[in-house]
């Protein structure tokens, strides 16, 4: 049984992986800024995962005020990654912002056991910086006035926080359903990010409505609810099965797929320097999935 429960949760991720690969061709592809598209993307999300529970008749009840917490904080932690993400995307392109992602399993690697005092292996150690290696490669010019090198940074950053949601995520999802934990954590990121896209709306500069209108919509709408809401809830349910470090590396094949959909979707074709990091970041990620495989 577990075996059978881990390797659903190996599919889950992967699943979840691809539909976040999605996640560039609409920021491309949206004609608004990255905060706005955090905030519509998170709130739609949200209030599908509302309604989805009240359909099924699902508990919303937290059993103590430390859990209230540590959900918020994932929230919160989860509102400033998405906003960084996207941010990444809009200033660098879609394979700069998937690469950088690429170095999730490097920080957790680090983190996870520092939280859940499991066994810091060599092997993980290694494997956590040829990704990071792949990453390196892409940078053209190291400097703050390039928008590539800026992009990386704010890559890096956004995907540092993705880690310590996933490590939070980790002991959520021993004690709550997927769903209510991404329920919490999306309205909670709306509602963090409610006066920081308020403040946008004021400008005077302002001209456009508030309201997302036309193709902007609908595209927002399928941001909020397959690539976010299905997505996130496929990839916590996954982490009570299997550890946040093998989830961090196989997260990394959502470079793979965001630069595979921005060339079909978008006709942006990776520099060599993008294609050899993904190559080194898909090498790394086929070794480790038959070493899991061996190892069964």
């Amino acid at each position: 049984m577990q075996h059978n429960q881990k390797t659903k949760a190996i599919i889950f991720v992967n699943l979840s992986v691809l539909l976040f690969g999605l996640v560039g061709v609409f920021a491309r592809s949206i004609t608004l800024s990255a905060l706005e598209m955090t905030f519509w993307r998170v709130l739609f999300s949200s209030i599908s995962l509302a309604a989805f529970m009240l359909i099924t008749r699902q508990n919303f009840s937290v059993h103590s005020k430390k859990d209230a917490l540590i959900i918020a904080g994932a929230g919160a932690v989860l509102a400033i990654h998405w906003w960084s993400f996207l941010g990444t995307i809009q200033m660098a392109g879609v394979a700069i912002g998937t690469i950088t992602f690429s170095s999730f399993p490097l920080f957790v690697t680090f983190l996870e056991p520092l939280v859940f005092h499991t066994k810091l292996r060599l092997k993980n150690i290694i494997i956590a910086l040829i990704i990071l290696f792949g990453v390196s490669i892409t940078v053209p010019e190291l400097s703050l006035e390039n928008k590539y090198s800026l992009g990386i940074l704010t890559g890096m950053f956004s995907t540092f926080l993705y880690a310590v949601m996933a490590i939070l995520n980790k002991f959520l999802s021993q004690r709550y359903s997927s769903t209510l934990t991404a329920f919490y954590e999306q309205a909670t990121a709306a509602f963090v990010l409610l006066p920081l896209v308020f403040s946008e709306w004021l400008e005077p500069a302002r001209q456009a409505a508030i309201l997302p209108p036309g193709n902007n919509l609908v595209y927002l709408l399928m941001l909020g609810i397959i690539t976010t809401a299905l997505a996130h809830t496929l990839f916590i349910s996954s982490l009570k099965y299997i550890s946040a470090q093998l989830a961090g590396v196989l997260s990394s094949m959502e470079t793979v797929y965001g630069i595979v959909m921005a060339v079909i979707f978008l006709g942006e074709i990776p520099s060599t320097r993008e294609i050899a990091g993904a190559v080194i970041i898909i090498g790394t990620i086929l070794y480790t999935q038959l070493h899991q495989q061996e190892q069964k």
